[in-house]
């Protein structure tokens, strides 16, 4: 990507620049809202569509796998054809996928329309980080980054709420249509304030290389997001995704060493701090979204908070984001380290805490532990852009974003798979360890009297002491998910050491 010079950024006015943060942090948002905005509506799409659960999940896999393949493009189409061209094209393309998803009456076509959503938006973060670390001075890019980040990540966190209300006080198809007005502001925004930096250049794309690791990245996809629904590697499916994706990998690496132009070029990770940042923003990725999916069917299935307390709940989550950004802003003078130190510190103790909740949690503490770790990820993200690329070359900004991007969209989908089939996987042991307790030798089910409804003498209390056993553990799958949660969180801090930090 060719990107502006010294001498350009400091050109700019502080107004162009603020139109063009607030131009790119729109596409950002408009795009980060369709990750988990869909979310809450699957239920509905299934008896709309008349499909199985099975079916109507690969409305998200279908699109994460999309955005994935697409992603590592981004910076070669932007050398071919120019950031300007490239995010107009996105947008126009995202808004009429979006339109056309509100239009679908059955699920093949609404899957077609989601992919077409994938491919579309993929391009539009990175990008959008690109040309915000190219405006702006080393000066400002803490500010600058501390603004884009809330659209990164508070969209897929006010998503299920806003999504919820629009599909149940109106219908599912509402939470399309409401991306409409987001890409018309996005489009006169890039049409007014948007140009090329530089002059474009014919670059010819290693084709092996792209096809070997979008293969990869498909499978790793489906692998994770499958694996659980089809016994792992019990499955046939599973084995055989598994294998494909070795041999992409291996394919992709072989080709990048090897091929004089590759589709990712090594020289890009000689440099540490970007090495250093793309594991943590692996690990971001981990801890992000993951909360946002575990919350709602915790509190829902397990406590029975309506619909609303839910959405508040998370939008507590989404108020700490909002001040960890502002605070990031603030301590922009300060070692980037301190910010990454104490954004991790934050969010491990809210894992932590959340690892020690049960079935008498009061929504106060569960409000509390988001706030907290809105606050860690808002303060973690704007010191891990900076890092990342503090000094990797402006001609490999766009290639880098999207590999910085790539990977913390994997993040999310590999931990919410594994927190998944932890949650499910620890509850069935737990269900057949309590169970154990449950019999004649168990002296207090003697007293049958004392226990209410939960007389084992009866079908009734034999099927309320069922219940609660599997409401119990249950909570105890959510409450090693948590804990799994504070555990990598904690564990890659000392991978901060890595860092360095050039003196001024």
């Amino acid at each position: 990507m060719s990107t502006t010079s010294g001498d350009e950024v400091v050109a700019r006015t502080a107004y162009q620049r603020a139109i063009i943060l607030l131009t790119m942090s729109l596409c950002t948002m408009l795009y980060a809202l369709t990750l988990t905005i869909v979310n809450v509506a699957l239920p509905q799409l299934q008896g709309a569509l008349s499909a199985t659960p099975d079916q109507v999940s690969w409305v998200i896999t279908l699109n994460v796998v999309a955005t994935a393949v697409a992603t590592p493009m981004t910076g070669w189409i932007v050398v071919r054809f120019g950031e300007r061209r490239v995010l107009i094209v996105a947008v126009i393309g995202f808004g009429i996928a979006s339109m056309l998803c509100a239009t679908a009456t059955t699920l093949a076509p609404l899957l077609l329309y989601r992919i077409g959503q994938g491919v579309f938006g993929a391009p539009l973060v990175p990008l959008s980080q690109a040309i915000i670390v190219a405006v702006y001075p080393p000066s400002q890019r803490a500010m600058a980054q501390g603004i884009f980040g809330m659209s990164v990540v508070i969209g897929p966190a006010i998503a299920p709420m806003i999504g919820g209300y629009l599909a149940e006080e109106y219908n599912w198809r509402w939470i399309f249509i409401l991306i409409l007005p987001l890409c018309v502001a996005a489009l006169i925004g890039l049409v007014a304030f948007i140009h090329d930096s530089g002059p474009r250049r014919k670059l010819r794309l290693d084709w092996t290389g792209f096809l070997a690791l979008s293969i990869a990245v498909t499978c790793l996809q489906l692998m994770m997001d499958r694996g659980e629904r089809e016994n792992w590697f019990e499955s046939g499916e599973i084995m055989i995704v598994t294998a494909l994706m070795a041999l992409g990998f291996y394919l992709f690496v072989v080709q990048m060493m090897s091929h004089p132009e590759p589709f990712i070029s090594p020289a890009i990770f000689a440099d540490r701090n970007f090495n250093v940042g793309l594991f943590l923003v692996f690990v971001y990725g981990l801890l992000n979204v993951t909360p946002t999916v575990l919350f709602p069917s915790m509190l829902q299935n397990l406590k029975g908070y309506p619909d609303s307390l839910i959405g508040m709940l998370l939008a507590m989550r989404g108020a700490g984001m909002v001040i960890g950004f502002l605070a990031a802003a603030l301590m922009g003078r300060f070692d980037p380290r301190v910010g990454l130190f104490l954004g991790l510190g934050l969010i491990g103790w809210s894992g932590w805490q959340m690892s020690g909740f049960n079935l008498d949690v009061p929504p106060f503490a569960v409000g509390v532990a988001g706030i907290v770790q809105g606050i860690g990820t808002g303060v973690m993200w704007v010191p891990l852009s900076i890092v990342t690329f503090a000094s990797l070359p402006p001609s490999k900004l766009a290639e880098g974003s999207a590999l910085f991007h790539l990977l913390r969209n994997f993040g999310s989908s590999i931990f919410i798979s594994l927190s998944v089939m932890t949650v499910v996987r620890t509850s069935k042991v737990n269900y057949a360890e309590l169970t154990e307790h449950i019999s004649p030798l168990n002296k207090i089910l003697d007293f049958p009297s004392s226990l209410g409804f939960w007389n084992p003498d009866t079908v009734r209390g034999l099927a309320a002491i069922s219940s609660e056993v599997g409401r119990q553990s249950t909570m105890i799958g959510y409450s090693n998910a948590f804990l799994l949660y504070a555990i990598v969180c904690l564990g890659a801090a000392p991978f901060l050491l890595f860092v360095r930090i050039k003196s001024r």
